[in-house]
């Protein structure tokens, strides 16, 4: 990254992933297969779990702290200038960790909670918390610092007032929704991209539906008949044509899954290369923006209104 830290090409994603059992067995198995860098959120209410998890291979050596690479990520409603010490403190707590490899603000519009549980947007300073951000590096409780689900100009917004620029940037990016624009805006300001939903996230309507949201028209990656083509080429799934894309794309990625022989098929992608004749072929799926997964609607039924809100295409 533009700060000499470096982040492992390849992470397990945790979204979703709340039973503790479930995702004790995960990550206990992804850490023996080889995997260094996780990847969580306060939002997804399992920190306290991979602390668990974590503190276990530290304390038994299995594993040396500099070894890993921990994501996680400012909860919208802690991204506010004067809750950010606060937050990092907790997540600390939970992950039962020194300092955070890399922490990210979540969603580039903040949110309060109104009585009834629901997220309500508020108003949002991005270079109040920014700089509050930066405080925390400075602490030595975080080593860098990020962004997620900001679009362009809000990347700009911040890196323009910046003292410490932003070294990662994590966002939606499968066959079908590539941000060709995004990443060269990235490359030439030196801002890493870790991808989501780089499989096409197959299992998020499982989420969307436990809490009480309309299942969301999915891109069907896996199924797409050139995917398939290409993987069969390869003598490979297409998870892992998927994911080796988007490795040279030059993105890192973080596959989510709690199945140990995924886990093995997603993390085994570096052992062959995708042809420029293969690359082609899939940057020819792209249809853009309106095949995104994640759009954050879910969060608020008045999201969209807000003056952040990052995919105003999706709504004009």
């Amino acid at each position: 990254m533009n700060n000499g830290k470096k982040i492992p090409s390849i992470g397990i994603g945790t979204f979703t992933v709340t039973k503790e059992t479930e995702l004790t067995t995960a990550l206990n198995e992804a850490l023996k297969i080889g995997y260094r860098h996780i990847d969580t959120a306060t939002f997804y209410q399992n920190e306290h779990i991979i602390g668990n998890v974590l503190n276990k291979w530290l304390t038994s050596g299995q594993v040396k702290r500099e070894d890993l690479f921990v994501t996680t990520k400012l909860h919208i409603i802690d991204s506010f200038p004067e809750k950010v010490e606060e937050a990092v403190k907790s997540s600390l707590e939970k992950l039962q960790l020194e300092y955070i490899d890399l922490l990210l603000i979540h969603c580039p519009v903040s949110c309060y909670v109104d009585e009834n549980g629901g997220f309500v947007p508020a108003p949002t300073d991005h270079i109040g918390v920014w700089k509050k951000m930066e405080v925390e590096v400075d602490a030595g409780r975080v080593k860098s610092i990020g962004l997620s689900n900001f679009n362009m100009n809000q990347i700009e917004k911040i890196r323009a007032s910046a003292r410490i620029p932003p070294a990662n940037i994590q966002v939606e990016i499968h066959p079908y929704h590539q941000q060709k624009k995004l990443r060269e805006y990235c490359k030439k300001h030196d801002i890493v991209i870790v991808a989501y939903s780089s499989l096409g996230a197959p299992g998020v309507n499982h989420f969307y539906r436990a809490i009480g949201w309309h299942d969301h028209e999915l891109p069907g990656v896996l199924t797409n008949p050139e995917i398939v083509r290409i993987a069969k080429k390869h003598k490979r799934s297409p998870a892992q044509i998927a994911l080796r894309f988007a490795l040279q794309l030059d993105l890192a990625v973080i596959p989510k899954s709690t199945n140990p022989e995924r886990l093995k098929e997603n993390f085994h992608i570096f052992d062959f290369d995708l042809s420029d004749e293969d690359m082609n072929d899939i940057e020819g799926l792209e249809q853009g923006i309106q095949t995104k997964i994640i759009d954050l609607k879910f969060l608020s039924p008045i999201i969209t209104q807000h003056p952040e809100y990052p995919y105003k295409e999706l709504i004009e």
